[in-house]
């Protein structure tokens, strides 16, 4: 691959994208998803993965009937959900011959200099070394007011510090469309996004899983602030992870955004 060719790219997955029903985690879909971001990876591409599920995931574990509600009930749950996670990110990587490194980020460290520099760094030192950074709120310590309180902001903010040429969020969904389609099947697939006004604003519901935290307007919300950094932005649906392949060719999957 040419050197111009080879890009920055964050990935987003929903925890509707790694878990059945019960929060236990889709060991395929897993699979799936490591196999393909591996092999970008030995084309040359530098990637990120920004993964939701340790609370539910944690919940699954823990034989919980649904996601604790207490904000302490939360925290444990995410506490046990994100060594689960990080031990099987790291045993499919592993088998591919790629390494990976743990990042737990609040919103105080986008918001502190000193902290954004260290993150800024760390992320370089860790592209560096060939390791793929996998990221995660820091949902064990966090309180409302230092957390963005869902990964797709997240995932639009870790784009901005390692400069990405692409946000890619995988989620239920093949993309935006202008009403909810599980409630209207003529609803309508929007292919390219130039601009997000107000309109398609309007047009995300607030659907979101029972195990998840995030829904379409989160996702209109990162997509809004990666192109606004000059960072193209898709959405697609995470259950077939080789569409990244069809993507990344320049053939129209999900929705795309364009940067500004």
């Amino acid at each position: 691959m040419a050197e111009q060719n080879k890009q920055k790219l964050v990935f987003k997955v929903g925890t509707s994208s790694l878990t059945h029903e019960g929060g236990r985690i889709n060991l395929d879909r897993v699979e799936k998803l490591v196999t393909v971001l591996a092999d970008l990876c030995n084309m040359g591409h530098k990637v990120a993965l920004v993964t939701s599920g340790a609370i539910g995931v944690g919940t699954g574990k823990l034989g919980l009937s649904q996601k604790p509600s207490d904000v302490p009930g939360r925290q444990a749950a995410a506490t046990v959900g994100q060594c689960e996670l990080m031990f099987l990110y790291d045993k499919f990587f592993t088998q591919f011959g790629h390494k990976v490194g743990q990042l737990l980020i609040t919103k105080e460290d986008m918001e502190d200099e000193k902290r954004y520099l260290n993150l800024t760094n760390t992320f370089a030192k860790l592209f560096d070394f060939g390791a793929i950074p996998i990221i995660n709120e820091n949902d064990a310590v966090a309180t409302e007011e230092i957390v963005y309180g869902d990964n797709d902001t997240l995932s639009a903010m870790v784009a901005c510090v390692i400069k990405a040429d692409k946000l890619i969020i995988l989620t239920e969904t093949d993309g935006l469309y202008d009403s909810n389609p599980q409630d209207n099947p003529s609803a309508k697939h929007i292919d390219l996004v130039a601009n997000i006004t107000q309109e398609v604003l309007d047009f995300a519901g607030d659907s979101k899983t029972s195990m998840g935290t995030g829904g379409m307007k989160t996702k209109l919300r990162a997509a809004t602030i990666a192109t606004n950094n000059g960072i193209d932005t898709y959405i697609i649906a995470g259950q077939d992870p080789k569409k990244i392949y069809d993507l990344l060719e320049g053939k129209q999957v999900g929705t795309l955004f364009l940067k500004k």
